[in-house]
């Protein structure tokens, strides 16, 4: 690797966008993440759901007949966090039902944007940039199968 001249160059970091080029074996990857995904954030729905319960349960058995409002204040606050849990965990599994429907209606060969990694380049007086900072990596089935930088063709 060629040193930095620092005073003439600058060491900079630059977001590199990943894109895959969908194949079956993408597709069928990424629905079995997703599907894992959807099953685990059920299993943490029913988690918390019987922990609330156990906690009530819990609570009015060791509270006096009729349960008093400090009691059945502490129920009502169980169950609103109960039930803030269970919302968050519902919109995370929403929002992958969603990804899943939309990975199965990708045709074969579509470039999609995959997420973003960070990289570190030099510039110096001369330089475009703007152009360099355009940069993404086009991935196939997990293989690099394309750098591409500076502006996109028109």
């Amino acid at each position: 690797m060629n040193s930095i001249d620092f005073a003439n160059q600058l060491l900079l970091k630059r977001a590199v966008n990943i894109k895959v080029i969908v194949t079956t074996r993408w597709k069928d990857e990424m629905q079995q993440q997703l599907q894992l995904q959807i099953q685990q954030l059920d299993g943490q729905i029913q988690q918390v759901e019987a922990q609330g319960q156990r906690m009530i349960a819990e609570i009015e058995r060791q509270s006096i007949k009729p349960p008093g409002p400090a009691v059945l204040g502490e129920i009502e606050s169980i169950r609103a966090q109960m039930n803030e849990r269970k919302s968050e965990f519902l919109e995370q599994k929403n929002q992958a039902l969603q990804q899943l429907s939309q990975v199965q209606v990708l045709e074969l060969e579509q470039e999609v944007t995959q997420g973003q990694l960070d990289s570190f380049f030099t510039v110096s007086k001369g330089d475009n940039l703007i152009g360099m900072m355009q940069v993404e990596v086009v991935l196939r089935d997990g293989i690099v199968e394309d750098i591409r930088s500076g502006f996109p063709a028109v």
